[in-house]
C-alpha cells in the first residue's frame, strides 16, 4: 500500500456481513418491504438521499437486500444540494464517493433557496419536485424516503393537534398525478436504532444543518414525546402501531407533492 493511499479517508460504508443490530435493522426492513408491498412491482428504485444518518443507512440497507429475497432493484440516489437545503449538508463529492463504491447510480440536483426567503413549507416542495423529476427521468417511478417509526409518530401528533387528523406517515402512497409512488422503508425503525447504527458504521456525525429546522415544530414534539415517555414508556410503539392500524387513509388521495407535514 503506498502513502497516497493510507492518506486518503475511509468512507463509511456498511454493509454485509453484519452485527447483531446490522441484521435486526435489514430484517425489520424487509419486513415493511413485506407488509406494505414495497418494489414488488418495480424494475428501478430512487432513493433521496440527503446525507444524513436516515438516509445512508436506507441506501445501505436496500442495497444489501436488492436481489436477496426481492428482486433485484437498480437503484439510484438522488442528492438535493444548494446554498442552503434541508440536510446533512455533505457535500456532493462525498456521497458520489459513497454510491461509486456501492455501484449506485449518483443524481445531483440543486436547489434555489437562499437563507433570506427559507421556511419549511416552500423547500419541501421544491425538494420533492426536483426529486419526482429526477427519479422519473432515471426511468424510476418508486422513490424510497428514509422516514422512519420517529418521524411518523411525530407527523401523526402534528396532524392531530393542528388539523384534528389522525394521519401518520403512510408507508406507501402512489402519486397519481406526478407518476410515482412513495415508499418509506424504514417505517418500522426507531430512530435510536439507527443512530447507533450509523455511529457503527461512522456516518453519525452527519446531522442537518438547516438553520430554519433546529427550531421547528417537528423539533418541538419530539421533546414532547420524550416528556411523555417517562410516563408512557411504550408511547412511541403504540403510537406508531395506532397510525398504520388506524391512521386516516387520506394521503393515498392526496397527490400533491409533501405529506401533511
Amino acid at each position: 500500500m503506498n502513502l497516497l493511499s493510507t492518506l486518503q479517508p475511509t468512507l463509511p460504508i456498511a454493509r454485509p456481513p453484519w452485527t447483531g443490530l446490522g441484521k435486526k435493522l435489514e430484517s425489520t426492513c424487509r419486513k415493511a418491504l413485506y407488509d406494505f408491498s414495497m418494489g414488488d412491482d418495480c424494475k428501478k428504485i430512487a432513493i433521496a438521499l440527503s446525507g444524513g444518518k436516515d438516509s445512508l443507512t436506507l441506501l445501505f440497507l436496500l442495497k444489501a437486500i436488492a436481489g436477496r429475497g426481492f428482486p433485484d432493484w437498480d437503484l439510484c440516489a438522488i442528492h438535493v444540494g444548494g446554498e442552503f437545503s434541508c440536510g446533512a449538508s455533505v457535500t456532493e463529492g462525498f456521497l458520489q464517493n459513497i454510491c461509486k463504491e456501492l455501484q449506485v447510480e449518483f443524481l445531483p440536483c440543486h436547489s434555489t433557496q437562499t437563507r433570506e426567503k427559507l421556511e419549511c413549507y416552500s423547500c419541501s416542495r421544491e425538494r420533492r419536485k426536483l426529486i419526482f423529476d429526477a427519479a422519473k427521468a432515471a426511468g424510476a417511478t418508486t422513490i424510497a424516503f428514509g422516514h422512519h417509526r420517529d418521524d411518523s409518530i411525530q407527523t401523526l401528533l402534528m396532524n392531530l393537534f393542528h388539523k384534528a387528523e389522525f394521519a401518520a406517515n403512510l408507508p406507501k402512497v402512489p402519486m397519481h398525478d406526478y407518476g410515482v409512488t412513495i415508499i418509506r422503508p424504514l417505517i418500522y425503525l426507531a430512530e435510536d436504532d439507527i443512530r447507533e447504527f450509523a455511529k457503527m458504521y461512522g456516518f453519525a456525525r452527519i446531522t442537518c444543518q438547516c438553520p430554519i429546522g433546529q427550531n421547528s415544530l417537528r423539533k418541538q414534539t419530539e421533546k414532547w414525546i420524550s416528556l411523555l415517555e417517562e410516563t408512557y414508556p411504550n408511547i412511541r410503539e403504540n403510537l406508531s402501531q395506532a397510525s398504520l392500524q388506524y391512521g386516516s387513509e387520506k394521503a393515498l388521495y392526496n397527490n400533491k407533492p409533501q405529506d401533511s407535514f
